[in-house]
Parts: structure tokens; C-alpha cells; sequence
């Protein structure tokens, strides 16, 4: 495949204003056949069009060494459109009950610690999937078989939950495509299920998708100053906090994702700011539905490698083998966490500093 890498760049595009501008779309043969696909590709009329036989298997993006340097602007030009085949659902139990078949994968944004692009390679531009009515019917069978929910757990007590986020930013799909909202309405009448998903931008058209209570946001924070160096092109941490009322106000129930915490020195300080801020900026609608998860880094070996070629300034923080241990996951990858024992202690100090700022949000999980 002889093609430049970097083709002209179009205008930007609504609330991906300065992340994406689409001036090329790979895409799998069938997908054109799809309502979806038609709707996608013509909102991009002058994007270079690349026919390619599998979203996952890219000649010259995927697994390209020489990509990595250019791993921003990838993200920053690139489109690809898929049809999914796989209709799977995996039980979580920590962010939701299940994992869904998803209608993404990958994101525009550039957060160093993101796990996502460790299956793909050198590159990690955004996929969406354009057979939408596949997987929002896939769900509906699935929930349908499941029955209501009788006994509560730590997930929700009423709801079984799908985490339609899990492999990308839902706040930044929609923007691309109606696929969000399509799935925000999905949950709307399903009596016993709800939808749930993590973001780390701002992007206020979803404040019209009227979800009835029935999505869950989980508004992804950490200290500004991490955030500067580790969530590259997101919203910043100010204008998340800001939009979480709003959002309430819509309809949504919104929780709170401190992922991942990055220990170093005065972690402890860095925290307590955090948390006066955010009791300063939320009403007391929102503290009374608050709930927050816990999730210490994970970091990987091979995400570390090809973060030393981009942004080696995010590794000093991110990979600190003096407090980290490996550890090898279900999929063969040696990842590495921080180090037993006092990463125990640490979440118990994280839980405390929390609930002595902030007695009224409860921590659904913490690991």
C-alpha cells in the first residue's frame, strides 16, 4: 500500500474541534451497504477513501514501527469504519454487569495510559462500526434473556448494566456518528437495563439525548497537573467538573472515575485539592446520586515502548519499576501494577482522603 501518510487537511469537525479532521477513511468492503456507513462516509465527502479487507489488519498503519512518532497526527487525520462480527459480551462486574459487543474501538484522544492501543500496535486512530442495528439488537436479546434484576450488587442496585464505552470515548463517538445516541435511546426502554460509560471530554450535544436516567456518565478525573502531562487531547479537568451538573440536569446519572491514580510524591496533597474543588463546584442534586470507582495504574510493557517514542515525559511518571511488579494478564501481555501490599495501603489512604472530603460519594470499587 503506497500511499503519503499525512494526506491535506480538511476543516475541523463540531465538538472534535482541534483532534480530528478527517481526511482519510479506511474501510471494509461491505461497509457502504450499511445506513450507518452511508451516513459516516458522507459527512466526510472530500476524505480519501482506502478500501482495506479487515478493520484490525491495516498494511501500513497497524503495526507499523514508523508510526509511532506520528502518533498523534494518525489519530488526528484518520478514520476507520468497520462491520462487527463478533456479537460478545463479557461479565465485568467492577465499571458494569457486562461488556457489550462495541461500536468503537480506539479514540481521538491521546491519554498515555490508555489500554486499548496495546492490541494494535503503532498506531490507534478510531474505529466505529456501522452495523449499529446488530449490536443494539444484540443487546436487547441479551437483556431480554437476563430477566430483571433481583438482587442488588455493587454495579447498581436495579439495573443490569452494559459499559457501551469500554474500548473507546463515547463523549467523542458522537460526534462521528449517531451510534451513541442510538444506544442512549436503547436503554431508554429496556425496563431492566441501563447504559454506562467513562469520558474524559466534554461534549454538551449529548445533553439533548434525553437518556431518562438510563445512561450512566463517569466523569474520568485526576489532578490538573497529571492531567496536563498524561490525558493528551481531552477536555481539561476544570471544564469536566464544570459540565457535571449540566449533565445531571439532563437526565444522566453521573459518577466519578478516578482512574488512573499515578502515585508520586505528595499524591496525598495533589487529592485533597481536588476533592475541595470539586465539593466547592457540584450542587446538592448531584452529591445526592454521586458515586465514584477507584482504579490504580495498570501500565504495559509494550504501551511503555512505544510511549518512549511520543512522549517519553509521560513514562517518568507512568513507569516506576522501583514501585511496580509484573504482572502477566489473560491475554499474554506483561503488564505492571504497583506493587502488592502497598498498593493496598495506598487504596485504603486514597478511600479515606475521600470520604473525609467528600463523606456523601460513596466508592462503588476501588482496586
Amino acid at each position: 500500500m503506497n500511499l503519503e501518510l499525512f494526506p491535506p487537511t480538511p476543516a475541523p469537525l463540531g465538538p472534535l474541534d482541534g483532534l480530528l479532521k478527517v481526511s482519510r477513511i479506511y474501510l471494509e468492503p461491505e461497509v457502504s451497504e450499511y445506513t450507518r456507513g452511508r451516513d459516516i462516509l458522507a459527512r466526510f465527502p472530500d476524505a480519501e477513501r482506502v478500501e482495506v479487507r479487515s478493520h484490525w489488519n491495516i498494511p501500513g498503519l497497524f503495526g507499523n514501527e514508523g508510526n509511532a512518532e506520528a502518533w498523534n497526527r494518525i489519530k488526528g487525520t484518520t478514520l476507520v469504519l468497520g462491520v462487527k462480527k463478533t456479537m460478545r459480551f463479557e461479565t465485568n462486574g467492577r465499571s458494569a454487569d457486562y461488556l457489550p459487543p462495541s461500536a468503537a474501538n480506539g479514540c481521538v484522544m491521546s491519554c498515555a495510559y490508555c489500554y486499548v492501543p496495546r492490541h494494535k500496535g503503532y498506531a490507534n486512530p478510531v474505529t466505529l462500526f456501522v452495523n449499529i442495528e446488530d449490536i443494539t439488537a444484540a443487546i436487547r436479546r441479551h437483556a431480554g434473556k437476563l430477566g430483571p434484576k433481583h438482587e442488588p450488587n455493587t454495579v447498581d442496585p436495579r439495573y443490569w448494566v452494559y459499559d457501551i464505552g469500554c474500548n473507546s470515548d463515547c463523549s467523542a463517538d458522537a460526534a462521528l456518528s449517531d451510534n451513541v445516541r442510538d444506544l442512549i435511546r436503547l436503554f431508554t426502554v429496556l425496563p431492566n437495563a441501563m447504559g454506562s460509560f467513562a469520558t474524559k471530554l466534554v461534549n454538551r450535544e449529548l445533553l439533548g439525548y434525553a437518556p431518562r436516567g438510563k445512561t450512566r456518565i463517569r466523569f474520568s478525573l485526576m489532578p490538573h497537573a497529571k492531567a496536563k502531562l498524561l490525558d493528551v487531547r481531552t477536555s481539561p479537568i476544570a471544564a469536566r467538573i464544570a459540565a457535571i451538573d449540566d449533565f445531571v440536569a439532563a437526565g444522566y446519572e453521573v459518577h466519578l472515575n478516578f482512574s488512573p491514580v499515578v502515585l508520586t510524591e505528595g499524591w496525598q496533597a495533589e487529592y485533597s485539592e481536588l476533592f475541595e474543588h470539586l465539593d466547592d463546584c457540584l450542587s446538592e442534586r448531584t452529591k445526592a446520586q454521586l458515586a465514584a470507582e477507584v482504579i490504580f495504574l495498570t501500565h504495559n510493557e509494550r504501551l511503555h515502548e512505544v510511549n518512549l517514542r511520543w512522549h517519553p515525559k509521560a513514562e517518568e511518571l507512568l513507569w516506576q519499576p522501583s514501585l511496580q511488579e509484573a504482572k502477566v494478564s489473560q491475554g499474554g501481555g506483561v503488564n505492571v501494577r504497583y506493587r502488592t501490599g502497598m498498593k493496598g495501603q495506598r487504596v485504603e489512604e486514597f478511600k479515606q482522603l475521600l470520604a473525609r472530603h467528600m463523606p456523601y460519594c460513596r466508592v462503588r470499587y476501588a482496586f
